[in-house]
């Protein structure tokens, strides 16, 4: 059976500059699964081109057109950033479109949007 994980590519520190690399390496490790790549796509598209290329059907960019940022307070992640990545990737396990998410992101934020999707 194959695992999907989705993946906050926008979160963190450094966002998809660490995030794509780790999911890459991730596939790389595990043929068996496949990455959803959660974030704005005008962003993530240039980035990851190598890696979709590489993953063909195993890997697909999901938008999100918002970003919860490490600062954010947690009530503006969960009022204000509706289509936020973090948001999305939540979405997409509770629809069952990935089997789990990930997220380097603000880890408060995580656990409330979690909690409230």
């Amino acid at each position: 059976m194959a695992i999907t994980l989705a993946v906050d590519c926008m979160g963190g520190d450094h966002g998809p500059l660490v995030t794509l690399p780790a999911t890459f390496e991730f596939l790389r490790k595990d043929p068996d699964c496949n990455a959803i790549l959660v974030g704005r796509e005008d962003v993530l598209r240039p980035l990851a081109a190598a890696g979709l290329s590489e993953f063909g059907s195993r890997i697909r960019i999901q938008h999100a057109s918002e970003v919860v940022l490490m600062d954010d307070p947690i009530n503006i992640a969960l009022r204000n950033k509706k289509d936020s990545s973090m948001r999305v990737m939540a979405n997409l396990v509770k629809d069952g479109a990935a089997n789990a998410g990930v997220s380097a992101g603000n880890t408060g934020a995580l656990m409330a949007v979690s909690r409230f999707v």
